[in-house]
């Protein structure tokens, strides 16, 4: 694991809003474990014309994985023209977390509580099975800790048609917003109410599949009461 701080280039160096950048590694890595879902841009090309492409897809991390900084997982169909137009190109993936509503006593002040990284970094195809299998059990036990462990091996043709792309960590920033508005003290004064509405992911109790002739597994149940 890499004691590097974050923001070692200057295209990850946060310019505005430097008072919520954050410089602990730590707090990226904490905020990859909390998040699901994971925003990759590229720039894709087709019919001769180029444009910049944004879509989301689920990922895990391997902090021990063979790229400088721990290794981002992202995953997608072989088919997909964005993986290929990713593979070897330099990528933005980014990761936010939704934290508060902030209402202040103005519209200009109004803001939203959140932790957001941006991770940039020359994509590359993970070719080798065992660690293409390897990252496809860390996506799907980042969904739910220790599943892939329950699951029967992916077949040689489901593996044939998927696609891993890995991207180091070693170049992010994180930026964060807690608490609440931070409001002109003549707002202040004129009496109007100030303050911020905590949001939070709420999730219900697993539901069975109609073919499912099983209780629902320790794995899931667990899953379902962390978050």
């Amino acid at each position: 694991m890499t004691t590097t701080p974050l923001s070692p280039t200057p295209r990850t160096t946060v310019g505005r809003g430097r008072n919520r950048m954050v410089e602990d590694r730590a707090a990226l890595h904490a905020l990859l474990a909390d998040a699901l879902v994971a925003h990759l841009g590229v720039t894709v090309t087709r019919d001769g014309h180029s444009h910049p492409l944004v879509l989301p897809t689920a990922y895990a991390v391997d902090l021990d994985g063979p790229d400088t900084g721990g290794t981002l997982y992202l995953h997608g169909s072989v088919a997909a023209g964005w993986l290929r137009a990713a593979t070897d190109a330099t990528v933005c993936v980014t990761i936010t977390e939704l934290d508060g509503l902030v209402t202040a006593r103005s519209a200009f002040h109004h803001s939203m509580n959140y932790r957001s990284a941006v991770v940039i970094g020359t994509a590359r195809a993970v070719d080798d099975p065992a660690e293409c299998r390897h990252a496809l059990d860390l996506i799907v036990d980042h969904m739910v800790p220790g599943r892939s462990a329950t699951l029967r091996a992916s077949t040689r043709k489901e593996l044939a048609a998927t696609a891993v792309l890995a991207v180091p960590l070693l170049e992010a920033s994180l930026k964060a917003r807690a608490g609440g508005p931070v409001d002109d003290p003549e707002d202040v004064a004129a009496g109007i109410w100030g303050g911020h509405i905590p949001v939070r992911r709420v999730v219900g109790a697993a539901v069975s599949d109609i073919d499912a002739d099983v209780p629902v597994p320790a794995d899931v149940r667990a899953r379902a009461a962390a978050l």
